[in-house]
């Protein structure tokens, strides 16, 4: 386990799908803890198009306790 993870964009959608993270007014949460979604790009910011279409996001908890997936 650990305060953040590195995950597929298909992972990150079944995450949503199987509401194990949910988007509310204040923020993402994961299992009840607030989380971080960082899209992780493999092109400079100043080339993208689509800033949502990463093939990788780093999720991290904004407690610094550990994620479990």
């Amino acid at each position: 386990m650990q305060e953040e993870v590195i995950i597929s964009k298909e992972n990150l959608v079944n995450l949503f799908k199987n509401k194990r993270i949910i988007e509310t007014d204040y923020g993402w949460y994961l299992d009840g803890s607030e989380v971080e979604i960082i899209a992780l790009h493999e092109i400079e910011p100043k080339f993208l198009r689509d800033v949502a279409n990463a093939k990788l996001y780093k999720i991290k908890r904004r407690d610094g306790k550990n994620i479990n997936l």
